[in-house]
């Protein structure tokens, strides 16, 4: 920090519970947006965009989920790559089965059933914790990594099983320079980083925090256990399966219309 909270006083609940508490925050995060916003993309170059900007957009998101879960709730979920993974295919085929699908539904589809398979994951933390935990969920990432290699329905029927990805509009926009991708992943960022900021300041980030520092005496004065453990995977399976249909479809299609982007499994389980 460099500098800290001194003279600027609060006489309410409401203005303590502030997503920026102090006046610095504001600025300085509203300063970083104007500039990301107005400046970036008239000056940064398709390399700049290609191989920092975007990924590091596109990561941003599974680093938010990984943190939700492992961070605040304590329960660590070395398969992130695999909620990834899920989120990108689903998407591929919601475009692909249902033509005309909005990119941002596809995308908000991506991430609802990484969240559902999640919840599945989850189940192991009521029972388990610690290291046996870490190697349950590891195994999602196999079981995922078998599942694109035996089921030939999620890469439609791909001999090499790749998935090809084409360029995305929205509301009638073509989302095929580096500019607008960067743009849009940035506002999709923007959108998930406050709705995760604004779910720690509730009820729910709060409970998550008693698990993490003591999960027995969080049951005693009344948290729900159970139930925060496997929103806790679900949000953060969400947000994870969101990056990863951001990075198929906003980073490995690049600018051409239609690319290969699967051809390295590996490259989700890396």
């Amino acid at each position: 920090m460099f500098y800290r909270k001194a003279g600027q006083l609060t006489t309410s609940y409401a203005q303590d519970l502030r997503v920026f508490p102090l006046r610095e925050d504001r600025y300085f995060v509203g300063l970083v947006l104007l500039a990301a916003i107005l400046v970036v993309p008239f000056i940064a170059s398709p390399y700049v965009f290609s191989a920092l900007l975007l990924p590091f957009l596109i990561l941003s998101p599974a680093a938010i989920g990984l943190n939700l879960v492992t961070g605040y709730a304590g329960l660590f979920s070395p398969g992130s790559a695999a909620f990834m993974a899920i989120g990108a295919v689903a998407s591929y085929n919601l475009m692909l089965r249902v033509p005309g699908t909005p990119s941002l539904l596809a995308f908000g589809f991506g991430g609802l059933m990484a969240a559902g398979f999640g919840l599945v994951i989850g189940l192991p933390s009521l029972r388990i914790r610690g290291f046996y935990l870490a190697v349950a969920t590891l195994a999602a990432q196999f079981f995922v990594l078998w599942a694109m290699n035996k089921i030939g329905w999620l890469t439609n029927y791909s001999a090499t099983r790749t998935i090809t990805a084409r360029a995305v509009s929205v509301v009638g926009i073509r989302i095929d320079t580096p500019a607008s991708k960067y743009l849009l992943t940035l506002s999709i960022v923007v959108v998930l980083a406050l709705l995760a900021r604004n779910l720690l300041r509730c009820n729910l980030g709060r409970t998550r925090i008693a698990i993490r520092d003591m999960d027995l005496a969080a049951e005693v004065i009344g948290v729900k256990v159970m139930r925060t453990k496997l929103l806790a995977f679900a949000i953060s399976s969400f947000y994870c399966g969101v990056a990863g249909a951001l990075y198929l479809y906003m980073y490995r299609e690049r600018s051409r219309p239609t690319r290969s982007v699967w051809t390295s499994r590996s490259r989700f389980f890396s």
